[in-house]
């Protein structure tokens, strides 16, 4: 008979541990973490490891590269099968480079793989020629450009990855009121789609939009008390990060150099059809039809500045006519254009990356994600209304481990002044939305589960 207040034996500890619930967890223990990795890095890459299918939301520059590619090398592993990385154009080859940094293998594929494969890395463009049942694990590089992906090719995509068990997405920290990317990206992980996910944490705020809207996640709000439930559901697949210190770690060589921005206003010299001179531009329409009317203005000022500066620059375009322009005004310069081969744009975009070319003439819609072009400190941008395509464009060399301060030159018409001050607005936002992520996903995060069993056991008489 066993006495009352006796205390727990170790077999019964170890049946209330069995007991406890502390998420659930489709990954395993890692086998192998390197030690170039920083600590936060090691972090990140265990937890997404344990994790299994996972989202690390991680801003320019503080090594997604590497974190996905220990994560790929630990799922061949444990797997003894294969491993598929997605990445934008032209970031194929900077992943196989990054990997012989820690000594993970990767072959850059074009057109299907080959028998001895382990990871293979290949651009979202080419995942047609590639067999889903072959790989025992997907990673989606620069994942946020999934939204930007029409219908099908973001279905066919989502349809690749969904019967595998580990799969991993990686991009720049996300807004937290884009709610596509989060719903897209919980839908590739297999989590909740993206309808599923509006209608659990989110209601309508106005009766009247276009479909279209519906789709962009506008005119939605949290439902009431539902945006603590939102950030805990996202902490259950996602981690995000601006810089270390986000997640308790050392900002130590992670600080960002300086960003200067020079504006340069140009004058519109040619009036409107039915004009004695020109008014600031209202509306959508009328601002596209002044920047046609003022390519020629606004691209000799982009070429004075680019030809007065002797090393590395970029040129980010809205217009074909611009970057033909632009090529012909700036003499050691390449455009890459949307109509260019895929061959052309990935070895354009390679020479530039190793300073064979000094000039890039391109799109943020072409070039704006995944590129690592620390070695430029010198950007010209002609402004549009999207924040993203400018967040993006100058985080090509603005990010973790750029050694330089980094010039932005914004070039606008006076009929632009209505698109700039929406861009600083996003931009201001933008700020506190990423710091409000981090907040909301931390504050997520802090779930204590108490496994400090202090009662003693009392055993009723009558046993």
């Amino acid at each position: 008979m066993i006495s009352q207040g006796h205390v727990l034996d170790d077999k019964y500890q170890d049946f209330l541990e069995g007991k406890t619930h502390q998420g659930i967890l489709d990954g395993f223990n890692p086998h192998w973490i390197p030690d170039e990795l920083y600590d936060f890095q090691k972090a990140l890459t265990e937890w997404a490891i344990r994790k299994g299918r996972s989202a690390i939301f991680a801003d320019c520059g503080l090594g997604k590269t590497f974190m996905q590619l220990v994560w790929a090398e630990n799922v061949c592993r444990e797997t003894n099968g294969r491993v598929l990385i997605l990445t934008p154009l032209a970031v194929a080859p900077q992943t196989v480079k990054e990997g012989e940094k820690i000594g993970v293998k990767v072959k850059h594929r074009r057109e299907g793989l080959e028998s001895k494969d382990r990871i293979v890395v290949t651009n979202y463009e080419r995942l047609h020629y590639f067999d889903s049942s072959d790989f025992d694990g997907i990673v989606c590089d620069e994942s946020s450009i999934l939204k930007n992906f029409d219908g099908k090719t973001r279905a066919d995509i989502t349809e690749f990855m969904k019967t595998h068990r580990y799969r991993l997405l990686c991009t720049a920290t996300a807004a937290p009121n884009d709610y596509i990317e989060l719903g897209t990206s919980s839908e590739a992980l297999g989590e909740m789609g993206f309808i599923d996910m509006i209608s659990r944490f989110f209601k309508k705020t106005e009766k009247t939009f276009t479909r279209r809207d519906e789709h962009r996640g506008q005119n939605y709000r949290f439902r009431g008390h539902a945006e603590r439930d939102f950030w805990r559901w996202v902490c259950s697949w996602a981690r995000a990060l601006t810089m270390p210190s986000d997640l308790g770690f050392d900002n130590n060589g992670f600080i960002l150099p300086e960003l200067f921005n020079k504006e340069y206003q140009v004058k519109t010299i040619t009036p409107r059809d039915g004009y004695l001179f020109d008014l600031p531009a209202e509306g959508h329409q009328e601002q596209r039809e002044e920047l046609r009317r003022t390519i020629s203005e606004r691209c000799e000022v982009a070429a004075e500045i680019v030809n007065d500066y002797p090393n590395s620059a970029i040129v980010w375009c809205n217009l074909i006519d611009e970057g033909h322009l632009l090529e012909k005004l700036i003499p050691d310069s390449v455009e890459v254009e949307g109509g260019d081969t895929e061959e052309f744009k990935e070895k354009t975009l390679i020479d530039f990356s190793e300073g064979k070319i000094r000039v890039i003439i391109t799109k943020p819609t072409i070039a704006g994600f995944g590129l690592n072009w620390q070695h430029c400190s010198e950007i010209v941008y002609f402004p549009s209304h999207s924040y993203e395509q400018y967040y993006q464009a100058v985080r090509r060399c603005w990010r973790f481990g750029q050694k330089r301060p980094v010039m932005v030159n914004l070039i606008f018409t006076d009929g632009q002044l209505a698109i700039m001050q929406n861009l600083k607005r996003k931009a201001e936002a933008a700020t506190e939305m990423f710091k409000q992520l981090v907040e909301l996903m931390a504050d997520g995060l802090k779930i204590t589960i108490d496994k400090s069993y202090n009662l003693t056991e009392e055993i009723p008489r009558w046993l």
